[in-house]
């Protein structure tokens, strides 16, 4: 019983870990293309725009819609799993919002 029930543990990790984004890519990503915008709105190394009082975002869904509106204005090629690389890094990083993921 107890090798089944580890074999059932290791699935359910390799499955939910394939569903979330890669969190260094993500970091990688948000490093070559949004600190840049980011530091002339807020200054500083640009993260303050996440962790300050005012700031827009205010749930998990509001997070990808973000994202995916600084994508388009920066006019950036990434395929959904770059995106969720992206917002996976942002929400492990600042957000911390629960997940249906």
């Amino acid at each position: 019983m107890k090798l089944k029930s580890g074999l059932l543990v290791s699935a359910l990790l390799i499955s939910t870990s394939s569903v979330a984004g890669d969190i260094k890519r993500g970091q990688e990503l948000h490093d070559e293309n949004c600190v840049s915008c980011h530091k002339s709105m807020q200054g500083g190394d640009g993260t303050g725009i996440y962790t300050r009082e005012n700031r827009r975002i205010d749930s998990y869904q509001g997070l990808v819609k973000q994202v995916k509106r600084c994508k388009t204005s920066l006019g950036v090629s990434w395929p959904e799993h770059q995106i969720d690389d992206v917002i996976t890094y942002l929400n492990d990083s600042f957000y911390k919002f629960k997940t249906d993921k």
